[in-house]
């Protein structure tokens, strides 16, 4: 009989154990799904092997995550988009060798890098910053490959024609500043936020759950079905931050910044890769044969039945492609020396 109550309290033990964490993951999904989404990230870092790191620059402090050490492969650094953040590269680092030495930064002002007023958020200012990075972590001690989306790849294609001596290699994916021939809805959007002298929302900068599913829309053609909650948790991780992110936008489309890609493609001799989803939304492919117009020979990877977030959509493709290119140019710089 005692053995008996043995077996059923080790049973309510292991129920309970159980029970615990389950209760915990349904209180965070429903409660506090902006929690979840955090921990999420925090697990496919640790997953992955990437390490969350600190450089500081005379009182600028940057946060990036990275993986590996520098060796036979040329390190790549990693810039994400606007309104993201260094985890967004997760879905594509997942797909890449882990020899590799790889590093994820957050830009200028988002999530753990320093945020100030008197920043220089402009296309020039940040490549700017970003310099001071790769200068801080000595990354330019041998030549790197960049790869840069969105906003980043405007940032990147800016910091080749500033310091091209730091980079071996380029990846553009979808990049923003190029005045493409055809109009986008994300164009639409814009004229319409014009005539409106900017008093209506902005698509890109979320406030509502229903203003965050619109948002994935436009950006993958894609559709993902996102539970309601888990939109929530979205716009919460965002809402604090969203009036610096329109400080942002708003310099995005300035006059200096918006073109600030073509206006440097001139100045750009580096070894470049273009990938780019057929169905973007946001900035139209033809931006793709812009680039190759200016920049002869440069390889241009256009990706089916995929949008502007080709990172989320295709990682395992845009990896791969990626991974190609950087020892393609190795074989061939090799065979030339």
């Amino acid at each position: 009989m005692a053995a008996d109550f043995d077996v059923v309290n080790l049973f309510v033990i292991a129920a309970a154990t159980l029970a615990i964490p389950i209760v915990a993951f349904g209180a965070s999904f429903l409660l506090w799904p902006s929690v979840l989404i955090r921990v999420y990230h925090w697990y496919w870092r640790r997953t992955l092997g990437l390490q969350v790191r600190y450089a500081d620059c005379g009182g600028y402090r940057f946060c990036y995550s990275c993986r590996g050490k520098p060796g036979m492969r040329p390190s790549i650094l990693l810039l994400h988009s606007f309104s993201a953040h260094k985890d967004t590269w997760l879905t594509v680092v997942k797909y890449l060798p882990k020899h590799l030495h790889i590093l994820c930064v957050d830009m200028p002002g988002h999530e753990g890098t320093t945020r100030t007023t008197k920043d220089d958020y402009s296309i020039q200012g940040q490549a700017r910053r970003i310099r001071q990075f790769v200068e801080a972590i000595r990354l330019n001690r041998k030549p790197f490959h960049l790869v840069g989306a969105s906003m980043g790849g405007s940032v990147a294609g800016v910091y080749a024609a500033c310091y091209p001596l730091d980079i071996c290699s380029m990846t553009l994916i979808c990049p923003d500043g190029i005045k493409h021939l055809s109009e986008t809805k994300f164009d639409n959007h814009l004229q319409d936020l014009q005539h409106n002298q900017y008093t209506l929302s902005i698509p890109l900068i979320p406030t509502t759950p229903e203003e965050m599913e619109d948002m994935l829309k436009l950006c993958s053609h894609v559709r993902f079905k996102i539970p309601q909650q888990i939109l929530q948790g979205l716009v919460d991780v965002r809402l604090p931050h969203n009036e610096f992110y329109e400080e942002v936008f708003m310099e995005l489309i300035s006059e200096r910044s918006r073109y600030a890609l073509q206006e440097h493609l001139h100045l750009i001799f580096t070894p470049l890769q273009i990938i780019w989803g057929k169905k973007d939304q946001v900035v139209d492919v033809s931006g793709a044969a812009i680039i190759e117009e200016h920049i002869p020979g440069c390889r241009v990877d256009l990706l089916e039945n995929c949008g502007h977030s080709v990172v989320m959509e295709k990682p395992r493709q845009t990896a791969k492609l990626i991974l190609e290119f950087i020892i393609a140019k190795q074989n061939t710089t090799k065979k030339s020396s």
